[in-house]
């Protein structure tokens, strides 16, 4: 079976800390509560897979971070390959800004739509079907190269949540998943013709898949 298990990187804010919207411009590393989750995420990828075939990330620390370490857990030995279409997206006037200043912005329902259906909101710098597109190149590149294994994707959660697209239909999807990936959750599409399907989403800790 062909899979590509897509990982939103781990924390890059402790409890006691105001997160800010953090985009493609922003690039910081993950915090300690970030590193753990990491961490889990290889527990999980060691318990449920008997090999990963590749592990693909952006080229943005908190990304590249949650990848090595997840393999350092998992006790995979291979690099991470690095790719442009996984960065995350670039937030326009709210990027580095607290939800507060965000919400003051846009309202909350552009922040809801965002979330639930993937509606832009006004000034973020992103193209959807760009993203779309991408995703699909990559999963055709997987379906080619790494046809019956299993590989990793560890990106952000606006360049995540488009992945869904590659079922072929968006709507009946979310009427089963919520889009928005919590950090350091993982998710599963899995090959099946002439689209993919939904095995599992926004998964956290150490599950054990039945």
């Amino acid at each position: 079976m062909t899979r590509i298990l897509i990982a939103r990187h781990g924390n890059t804010f402790e409890k006691h800390e105001t997160p800010t919207r953090v985009g493609r411009r922003t690039d910081i590393s993950l915090v300690g509560s970030g590193r753990r989750q990491a961490e889990e995420l290889g527990k999980f990828l060691k318990e449920n897979y008997e090999s990963i075939a590749a592990v693909f990330s952006s080229r943005l620390k908190r990304t590249i971070e949650t990848a090595e370490l997840a393999l350092r857990s998992a006790q995979y030995g291979m690099a991470v390959q690095q790719m442009l279409i996984f960065d995350e997206i670039d937030y326009g006037p709210d990027e580095g800004k607290t939800e507060d200043e965000v919400v003051s912005r846009l309202g909350r329902k552009a922040l809801q739509d965002w979330d639930r259906d993937a509606v832009v909101p006004s000034g973020w710098l992103l193209n959807p079907e760009e993203i779309i597109q991408n995703w699909r190149g990559f999963a055709e590149m997987v379906s080619d190269q790494y046809s019956g294994e299993t590989v990793l994707v560890v990106t952000s959660n606006g360049i995540a949540r488009f992945a869904p697209y590659l079922t072929g239909n968006m709507e009946t999807f979310k009427q089963h998943y919520a889009i928005k990936i919590s950090t350091g959750a993982v998710c599963s599409l899995v090959k099946s013709t002439p689209d993919w399907k939904a095995e599992y989403w926004n998964l956290k800790g150490q599950v054990k898949l039945v």
